[in-house]
């Protein structure tokens, strides 16, 4: 975790240097501010400038040194299914409004590098799922679960939650290989031939593709159980922070976890929320 030292900073600089590495941080993101007095003042304006969108956790308090650690909220919109803004924000706590607000101050900056994924056509967005996503889990799935093993045998009796994260990662690495399996064999070509259906103007044998709610049930409820998997492995591992004495390759094991963690949710945002709403609207424009 970063640590920023606010005594190396220009004072007239000081305060718009810890605001803007607190706008720079992605939910569930924190770091570490080191003063030479307490930083309360800083915190009153935290929460006029920026609400209820984050955590203030003392660390180190004097007499020489404080320290505190800063977290920006996270929320996880992806993993449990099409949970709403406000059951997200109910279940951390947080105002409602203040995430609305952030939310539309992202959308007006999207760059020029990102995806504009709900306008793209959905055999496209098939094919980015699998070939960034689908391989991304099949190259480092497997490395993960070496790993996590080799973290348990060696750290699990002094630090047994690693034991833990072993098992369920093994469940999410089983999980994900049926998983995939059925998107890329069953659910996937069917979408594929609902647009390609679309495009030819050809409904009138639609009916013959089967029902496309089912399917996509079932990948709902696959990716609300591994989200929850990881939740676990995230509180289990202190949202990937190491211990003190951790050794190369368990430093390693929460580094790839935490990137794993990030891809997920990209991966189940473009399903849950982009890709199967469209797909079961455009299977009903096209059975009518």
């Amino acid at each position: 975790m970063e640590t920023l030292d606010v005594t190396q900073i220009e004072p007239k600089f000081k305060h718009s240097t810890i605001f803007q590495r607190f706008d720079a941080l992605v939910g569930g993101e924190s770091f570490v501010i080191h003063n030479d007095h307490d930083p309360k003042p800083l915190y009153y304006q935290m929460v006029a400038e920026r609400g209820q969108t984050f955590d203030w956790e003392y660390i180190m308090e004097g007499p020489q040194f404080w320290e505190v650690k800063i977290s920006k909220f996270g929320l996880d919109f992806c993993c449990g299914g099409k949970k709403s803004l406000k059951e997200a924000c109910e279940a951390k706590g947080i105002d409602e409004k203040v995430v609305a607000f952030e939310l539309s101050e992202v959308e007006n900056q999207v760059t020029n590098t990102q995806h504009d994924f709900n306008s793209w056509e959905l055999d496209l967005l098939v094919d980015y799922i699998i070939n960034v996503h689908h391989k991304y889990v099949k190259d480092n799935v497997g490395m993960l679960y070496q790993y996590s093993d080799k973290v348990a045998n060696r750290h699990g009796s002094t630090h047994p939650e690693v034991i833990k994260i072993a098992q369920l990662y093994e469940k999410i690495a089983a999980e994900f290989k049926t998983h995939m399996e059925k998107e890329e064999m069953i659910l996937f070509p069917l979408i594929k031939r609902f647009v390609a259906a679309k495009k030819e103007n050809n409904s009138s044998n639609n009916a013959s593709f089967g029902d496309i709610s089912g399917p996509i049930n079932v990948m709902e409820n696959d990716h609300e159980l591994v989200g929850g998997f990881m939740e676990e492995i995230n509180q289990l591992s202190n949202s990937y922070t190491p211990p003190a004495d951790a050794c190369s390759s368990y430093q390693v094991l929460y580094s790839k976890l935490d990137e794993f963690e990030k891809d997920l949710h990209q991966h189940v945002h473009l399903e849950n929320n982009i890709l199967f709403p469209k797909a079961i609207q455009l299977a009903k424009e096209l059975m009518n």
